[in-house]
C-alpha cells in the first residue's frame, strides 16, 4: 500500500477524480450565487482544510524557511491559480460542466508546451501525439452540435 501511495500516477488519478467532482459540485453550487463569490467560498474552504492538514501532520514550516525565489514563484502560482479558478467558475456559470471541464483540461496541452519551452523538458513523438489528441478531444467535446 505504501508503494502505491508513493506513486505519482496514483496521486494524478486522484487529482483527476477530484477535479471532476469539483466541476460537478461547483456547477450545482453556483446556481444561485455569483461565480466570483463561489470562488471565494471555495478558496476559504481550501485554506482551512490545508491549514488543518499542515498542523495535524506537523508539516507547518516557519515562513522564514522559504527562499525569496520560492516566494516569488509560489506567489505567481497563487495568482495564476486564482485567475484560473475565477475563469473556471465563470465558465461553469455560463456553460455545461461536461463541456467546460474538458476545455479547462487544455491546461495539459499548455503545460506540455510551456514545460518544453520554459523548463527544457522533452517529450517523445508518441507523447506529443498524446498531447495533440488531448487538444483535439477537448475541442470535440466543447462543440455543441
Amino acid at each position: 500500500m505504501k508503494a502505491l501511495l508513493s506513486s505519482w500516477q496514483v496521486w494524478a488519478l486522484f487529482s483527476a477524480v477530484f477535479a471532476a467532482l469539483t466541476a460537478i459540485f461547483a456547477k450545482v453550487g453556483i446556481e444561485q450565487i455569483g461565480s466570483d463569490f463561489a470562488t471565494f467560498i471555495r478558496t476559504c474552504v481550501i485554506l482551512v482544510v490545508v491549514a488543518g492538514i499542515l498542523f495535524a501532520s506537523g508539516q507547518w514550516q516557519p515562513l522564514a524557511s522559504v527562499s525569496s525565489r520560492a516566494w516569488i514563484f509560489l506567489v505567481l502560482s497563487g495568482l495564476a491559480t486564482g485567475a484560473s479558478w475565477l475563469c473556471y467558475f465563470r465558465a461553469l456559470k455560463l456553460g455545461d460542466a461536461a463541456r467546460v471541464a474538458p476545455v479547462d483540461k487544455l491546461s495539459v496541452v499548455f503545460v506540455a508546451v510551456f514545460g518544453a519551452l520554459l523548463l527544457g523538458e522533452s517529450l517523445s513523438l508518441l507523447n506529443w501525439l498524446g498531447v495533440l489528441l488531448i487538444a483535439g478531444g477537448a475541442v470535440l467535446v466543447a462543440l455543441k452540435i
